[in-house]
């Protein structure tokens, strides 16, 4: 499949037509960027994919929109359709191609691709054939936009962001996964919906509150994705929410703390080996600046070490 992206020009042999529709100022210098365009490359156009693509569109977040899937059919259809929406949005040009150099020079790559489970698959044997898909994925994207952040969206999201640090050779704080970043916006949506106030007011003040109300909205919060995945097949729109509040804070320095996948090592007493972990970290345009020193429980502590243990030993099985 060749490159398509949107078209400037429609005239005989691809001839600028902008002209014959404007006249130049006269003695005015040629027009020139005051700023590298920003670029966002989406790896899959599935359901989730797709939603993170129409997100990042709609809040204006890149000049330009790189997608990429192996499907080349698909591919094209999704572009063109977005395309079509031009009049609706703001100006991006949106790229496709099965060729990852159409990512050169992204300033995000979002990795959404992962195999499916087959039926009676393990989660190990699943597992490692993401890694074999990874390896076809992430080693072209850090070749063709060295400079990039990398954000893993597929699951098991942890050990995939793992797999894409060591595969691109980038320093830790280029690499993230998405994270629990929307599992928190449904616990703070549960707890919303539970004091009847905005969600957005939900912070992280440690309060008095009745263990088992907190117990039971943690159970909805496991639970809700899969709840969406039985009633529509599938989740979309709120990871694609999830994933662009993360695009915009990293791209536009923003700063802000955002519950995702980075290397824990050395974090509430984390050892023992490198493991991408959920943790409160302040974001900007240099990927992760820091962790944030949240106080934990000493069981809060020991159940997160314990995670850090058995995503540890799936790691071992992988041979990255």
């Amino acid at each position: 499949m060749h490159k398509s992206s949107s078209a400037a020009s429609f005239g005989p042999g691809g001839l600028d037509l902008s002209k014959a529709f404007f006249t130049p100022i006269s003695g005015g210098a040629p027009s020139s960027a005051t700023k590298r365009p920003t670029k966002i490359t989406v790896v899959g156009v599935g359901n989730v994919g797709m939603a993170i693509a129409q997100t990042i569109l709609t809040q204006d977040l890149a000049d330009e929109l790189a997608l990429i899937d192996a499907k080349e059919d698909k591919l094209r259809g999704e572009m063109l359709d977005l395309q079509h929406a031009a009049a609706f949005l703001p100006r991006t040009k949106i790229h496709a191609s099965i060729d990852y150099a159409i990512t050169a020079n992204s300033d995000l790559c979002i990795v959404t691709a992962g195999a499916r489970q087959n039926p009676g698959e393990s989660r190990l044997n699943l597992l490692q054939r993401n890694v074999a898909l990874f390896k076809h994925i992430v080693p072209p994207l850090a070749k063709y936009s060295p400079d990039c952040i990398i954000m893993v969206v597929s699951n098991p999201v942890d050990v995939l962001t793992y797999v894409a640090w060591r595969l691109s050779g980038f320093p830790a704080n280029r690499v993230i996964g998405s994270g629990t970043n929307l599992d928190s916006s449904r616990f703070r949506f549960l707890i919303a919906d539970h004091l009847d106030v905005n969600a957005q007011d939900v912070q992280r003040q440690q309060i008095a509150y009745e263990k088992e109300t907190l117990e039971n909205i943690h159970k909805e919060v496991v639970q809700s994705a899969y709840e969406v995945i039985r009633l529509k097949g599938y989740t979309s729109w709120a990871i694609g929410y999830s994933v662009a509040s993360l695009a915009r804070t990293l791209l536009r320095d923003q700063r802000r703390i955002h519950p995702v996948s980075v290397l824990a090592k050395g974090f509430y007493d984390i050892d023992g080996g490198e493991v991408f972990l959920s943790l409160p970290a302040q974001l900007g345009r240099n990927g992760v600046l820091g962790v944030a020193n949240v106080h934990l429980t000493d069981e809060e502590t020991q159940q997160l070490r314990n995670s850090a243990k058995t995503i540890l030993e799936v790691q071992s099985q992988l041979g990255v």
